[in-house]
């Protein structure tokens, strides 16, 4: 009887490339800097040390991080995007888009959640919910982008942030202007903030429920994946 049981072995799969690898962390650490110093732009939580001249422009200081840092931001974003449509390591992610149109694949995944199934064969990366938060995800930060760029248009008048003030006016306007472009920003920072510790849960989740090293694959590239052998 167990040499007709089915042993299961596990095998290494590359599922990340360097590059992929290497945004998900730049990302991860810029996300953080930019929250911190953004909730400092809105509500200031530091005084500079005064002494009686006019040097230390502490809201300046960390309006550049910011802003130097949302430039990080955008830079791994575009790289992202360009990965994910020409990577040949990223073709599994692309996979995961086929999934999401599998009814069948959404009710095993929130089973699986539910501790009332197995985790699903996938085709690509992602299951269909983790794919369509993810998607969420980058529309997110397209509006973190977009209202970050029409704020830092009124802080530099010339180069880019000049350049950019005529193709974005329209989409400030839009928004009813300067401040709601502001509370737009504010609120979709909120949003990044509730998803970064659901993120963490359920990568931790997957991780151990699925004891395939879902996690170590985003250091090292590599998941194991089970191998069925009769």
């Amino acid at each position: 009887m167990q040499n007709e049981e089915k042993k299961l072995q596990r095998k290494a799969e590359y599922e990340f490339s360097i590059g992929l690898r290497l945004t998900h962390w730049i990302r991860a650490v810029a996300i953080v800097i930019l929250i911190g110093t953004g909730y400092y732009l809105s509500y200031v939580f530091q005084s500079p040390i005064s002494n009686g001249e006019p040097v230390n422009f502490m809201q300046a200081k960390y309006r550049l991080v910011h802003q130097a840092v949302g430039f990080v931001l955008i830079a791994c974003i575009v790289f992202k995007i360009y990965l994910f449509f020409c990577d040949k390591v990223s073709v599994k992610e692309r996979r995961s888009v086929w999934d999401i149109f599998n009814i069948s694949l959404w009710i095993k995944q929130i089973k699986f959640y539910m501790f009332l199934g197995k985790h699903p064969h996938l085709k690509g990366v992602y299951n269909p919910l983790q794919f369509m938060t993810y998607f969420f995800f980058y529309l997110v930060m397209l509006g973190i982008i977009l209202t970050g760029l029409i704020l830092y248009t009124h802080t530099y008048h010339e180069g880019l942030g000049g350049l950019l003030y005529s193709v974005l006016r329209p989409l400030e306007v839009a928004m009813g202007g300067l401040a709601d472009v502001r509370t737009y920003h504010r609120i979709l920072m909120w949003v990044v903030m509730i998803f970064v510790p659901v993120h963490i849960y359920m990568a931790i989740f997957n991780a151990v429920k699925g004891k395939d090293g879902a996690m170590d694959a985003i250091i090292s590239g590599y998941k194991f994946v089970k191998e069925e052998k009769h």
